[in-house]
């Protein structure tokens, strides 16, 4: 299925751009995020008249996240969970976990905008965590995750 992508997509493409995917990533993901449109001669046609406006928002996307990511840069969040003698937790430190954090301390973040890449948190220690703001902005924190017995 052919679409046109309303915003930039990460390894998909740029505003605007006439891609193909399979119908069930479109169908289930793209369209009803917003993110495309199906590729029909109208929707070609109104996405050249509102081109500049996409643009223009999609700017300011930019702006407000590399600002946010300003803010966030080099921040380190603690968090205290029950740990054993080892080291290890009694459970993990989630996505969830480090919002709430952030959330104490000030921060708007979305649960799907934190990635930890090698799943939760399991160890005491500090782990670098990579927080994707836009999809041409990310910013590295460190958790400090403490063990308490």
């Amino acid at each position: 299925m052919e679409v046109i992508l309303m915003e930039k997509v990460v390894n998909l493409g740029q505003l605007g751009d006439i891609v193909k995917v399979k119908e069930g990533y479109a169908r289930n993901f793209l369209i009803p995020q917003g993110k495309a449109k199906r590729a029909t001669e109208n929707n070609r046609k109104a996405f050249e008249v509102r081109r500049a406006e996409l643009e223009k928002h999609q700017m300011e996307a930019l702006v407000t996240a590399q600002a946010r990511a300003e803010k966030l840069a080099g921040l380190l969040v603690q968090i205290t969970q029950k740990a054993g003698v080892d080291g290890r937790l009694f459970g993990s430190v989630t996505n969830h976990d480090i919002v709430d954090a952030l959330k104490a301390q000030g921060f708007e973040i979305s649960k799907s905008e934190v990635r930890l890449v090698d799943g939760p948190l399991k160890t005491v220690g500090d782990h670098p965590v990579t927080i994707v703001l836009h999809s041409d902005v990310t910013v590295e924190i460190m958790i400090s995750v403490l063990g308490e017995h």
